[in-house]
């Protein structure tokens, strides 16, 4: 194997386990996929992968170490990518971000368009996407996550706290009781997320404040429960950046937003990254925009106060 392009190969099906999923990674069709693996093996005389239920690929013990050599030396070709993108100083060229659907939606997309002014010779790459993305491999320049930073190799700037609380249609919460306290959610229609949600901390607390039979609609998609909590389906938990703004929305507790909730937005960066030109400006400009929107973002400003 001296073909840099085999050694990906490899990596990417290890990575995947189905050729379908590494076609998507490596931005080919599955038939290729299939014919270069089929000719790799038969040039190797030995089998990298065993093929098991349902497109399933599981590597035999010479899949793994072709596997780990293969993953050994995208570390070094990412490693130069990114010194030598460290040092560049042109307020030019492709920058990836990655955030969320909501912070795309109410907050980034604004933030974007003053940056693009400033530095038309930047193009912004936008990946709308709740998983955490690998800056090390470069699968994005710059995320904002609501965590802090746990990887070593990473840096970043907090921009914020996020706070949190349940609304529902203005016209809804006019014709009933008001809420005393979270406990009086299961009394009232609610949206949820799927069944099964994991890692989602609005999600796992709406689970233990009301029981999931008072869910009446579920959906991944916050904005999408921002709709629905607008059409008077149920009460929802959004973030007040989210919610506070829109018309025909109301906070359905009393108090402020639930201090449970809270999580703080970060801006990251690989720190091969950090003072590259572009991201510095990057981090600028969406470290000014949001400072201008932090009251409504922490919770402590909605639409009513004007």
């Amino acid at each position: 194997m001296d073909d840099w392009n085999d050694h990906r190969l490899v990596l990417a099906v290890s990575r995947a386990g189905s050729l379908t999923a590494a076609a998507k990674a490596l931005r080919v069709d599955h038939s290729t996929v299939f014919r270069r693996l089929a000719a790799l093996e038969r040039r190797l005389g030995l089998p990298l992968f065993e093929r098991g239920p349902g497109g399933a690929y599981q590597p035999t013990p010479a899949g793994v170490r072709a596997a780990l050599a293969a993953e050994r030396m995208e570390d070094e070709v990412l490693g130069l990518a990114r010194d030598l993108a460290g040092q560049d100083r042109r307020l030019a060229g492709r920058l990836r971000v990655t955030c969320s659907e909501t912070l795309a939606y109410r907050l980034l997309t604004s933030c974007v368009a003053r940056f693009r002014a400033r530095h038309p010779g930047i193009i912004v790459e936008l990946v709308v996407d709740s998983r955490v993305l690998n800056l090390s491999r470069r699968e994005a320049d710059v995320a904002l996550r609501v965590a802090r930073p746990r990887e070593g190799d990473l840096w970043g700037r907090k921009l914020a706290d996020v706070a949190w609380t349940a609304y529902g249609a203005a016209d809804y919460l006019a014709r009933v009781l008001p809420l005393a306290s979270a406990a009086d959610l299961g009394s009232h229609p609610l949206i949820g997320w799927e069944d099964g949600t994991a890692g989602v901390n609005a999600a796992e607390w709406l689970a233990q404040a009301a029981p999931s039979v008072a869910v009446v609609y579920r959906t991944n998609s916050l904005v999408n429960q921002l709709v629905a909590a607008r059409a008077g389906i149920g009460l929802a938990v959004l973030p007040c950046y989210l919610g506070d703004p829109e018309p025909g929305l109301a906070r359905a507790l009393p108090g402020g937003p639930v201090p449970a909730l809270t999580r703080e937005l970060w801006m990251v960066t690989h720190q091969d990254l950090r003072r590259t030109a572009r991201v510095r400006a990057f981090f600028d400009a969406i470290a000014e925009g949001i400072g201008a929107d932090r009251m409504l973002i922490e919770g402590s400003a909605s639409a009513s106060d004007g």
